[in-house]
C-alpha cells in the first residue's frame, strides 16, 4: 500500500466536533498550548534528568543503589518524551515555534532525531493509523504480526510472551538502527521522506556522536566498560518498555480496529476523524498520576484527533469528544485502568498470532 485516501466529501461528525472544541476553548478564554502545568512538570522532568547523570557518572553510590538510579533515569528519559518532547514536535507546547523546536530537540539528547521523528510520526502515523504497509509504527515483521494482513509465521503464537523482551530493547534499537535505516533509505516503511538540508544532515550526525560520547564514552571512562554496559542497559530497558507499552495500549488492543483500504484506489470510505476515533483507544483517564507521567497520551483519542492542542486540555476534551461520538453514534475506546489495557493488548497479540 502507498496512498490512501478517506472520504474528504462529507465530514459532519468532525465537523460537529471542531465547533464544539472552538466553543470551548473561546467561552473558557483559554488558548490551545500549554500553561504553567506543563512548563513547570518539564522542569522537573529535566532537573530529574540532569541531576541523576552527575550522580551516576561523577558521585557513583553502590552497585543497588546505581542500578535503581538508572531505572529511574529510565522512567524520567520516557515521562520526557512523553511529556516535553512530544508536545515540542507536535507545535502544542507553546504558541512560541523556537520554544516548541527546543522542545523538540528533547529527542535529539536522549539519541533520538526529531526530524525523523516528525515524519514518521507526525505525518505518517497520524494520517494513516493501524493501515497495514503505511503506519510504520505497527511494522515489527517478522519480529511480530500486529496486523492480520500482515504474513504469520509460526513464532508468532509465542508473541504475547516474547513480545515484551522486543519492547524492552525498542529504545536502544531506535537510536543505534532504526533512526540510521531511515536517514540513508530515506523512507520510513514505504513512503519516501523529503530531502535533508545540510541542516538536518548535520543535526543527525551530531545527535549521533554527542549521544554516544554522554552516555557510553564519558561513563566508560569514569567507571570502566561493564559497569556503563551494565547501566546503559538498565537505563535503555525501562525506558524502551515504558514508550513501547504506552504506545501499544493506545492502538494496539482488541476494541481497534486495523482497517484494510478499499482495492485497488485506497479509498477508505469513512472520514478521517472517525478512522481516528476506531483506530485508538484510550486507558486509565481518571487516573491523574497516569494522566501526569504519560503526558495525556493515556488520552490518546483526543491526541490523535487534536494532536496541535496541548495534552493539559485533554481530560475536559474528553467529554465533548464522547458526547459527539453519542450523537452520531461512534464507538469511543476506552479501558478503565492500565491493567485492562495491558491484558487487552496480550490478547490482541494471542489472537493475530495464532489466527488469519
Amino acid at each position: 500500500m502507498s496512498f490512501v485516501t478517506f472520504n474528504t466529501k462529507e465530514h459532519p461528525f468532525f465537523d460537529q466536533l471542531k465547533q464544539r472544541v472552538d466553543a470551548y476553548f473561546e467561552d473558557n478564554g483559554l488558548n490551545r498550548w500549554g500553561n504553567w502545568k506543563i512548563y513547570l512538570k518539564t522542569g522537573i522532568f529535566l532537573s530529574l534528568a540532569i541531576a541523576l547523570y552527575i550522580w551516576l557518572v561523577f558521585f557513583t553510590p553502590g552497585v543497588g543503589l546505581s542500578l535503581t538510579l538508572c531505572a529511574v533515569l529510565g522512567i524520567v528519559f520516557a515521562g520526557i518524551g512523553f511529556n516535553v518532547m512530544h508536545d515540542g514536535a507536535h507545535g502544542s507546547f507553546s504558541n512560541s515555534t523556537w520554544v516548541n523546536n527546543v522542545m523538540g530537540h528533547s529527542l535529539n539528547v536522549m539519541g533520538g532525531d526529531v526530524h525523523l521523528w516528525k515524519t514518521k510520526h507526525n505525518m505518517v502515523h497520524h494520517s494513516f493509523t493501524n493501515i497495514e504497509g503505511i503506519d510504520d509504527d505497527i511494522d515489527i515483521q517478522p519480529f511480530m504480526r500486529l496486523h492480520s494482513e500482515q504474513k504469520r509465521y509460526w513464532a508468532h503464537r509465542f508473541q504475547h510472551i516474547y513480545g515484551f523482551f522486543l519492547y524492552a530493547i525498542n529504545y536502544s534499537l531506535w537510536v543505534f538502527y532504526f533512526d540510521f535505516k531511515k536517514y540513508f533509505s530515506m523512507k520510513i516503511g514505504e513512503t519516501k521522506m523529503r530531502k535533508y538540508k545540510p541542516m538536518d544532515h548535520f543535526s543527525f550526525w551530531l545527535t549521533k556522536v554527542m549521544y554516544v560520547l554522554l552516555f557510553l564514552v564519558l561513563p566508560m571512562v569514569k567507571l570502566g566498560v561493564v559497569p556503563t554496559l551494565v547501566g546503559y542497559a538498565m537505563l535503555t530497558v525501562v525506558c524502551g518498555l515504558m514508550i513501547a507499552i504506552v504506545f501499544q495500549l493506545a492502538h494496539v488492543v482488541e476494541e481497534t480496529s486495523f482497517p484494510v483500504p478499499d482495492a485497488p484506489k485506497g479509498k477508505m470510505e469513512t472520514e478521517w476523524a472517525v478512522h481516528q476515533i476506531n483506530t485508538t483507544s484510550n486507558f486509565a483517564v481518571h487516573n491523574p498520576i497516569v494522566h501526569w507521567y504519560t503526558g495525556g497520551l493515556n488520552h490518546q483519542v483526543e491526541h490523535h484527533l487534536f494532536p496541535r492542542i496541548s495534552h493539559i486540555h485533554y481530560p475536559a476534551l474528553n467529554k465533548i469528544v464522547k458526547e459527539t461520538c453519542a450523537q452520531f453514534g461512534v464507538t469511543y475506546n476506552e479501558h478503565r485502568t492500565v491493567l485492562q489495557a495491558v491484558r487487552s493488548h496480550v490478547v490482541h497479540l494471542k489472537n493475530v498470532g495464532r489466527y488469519d
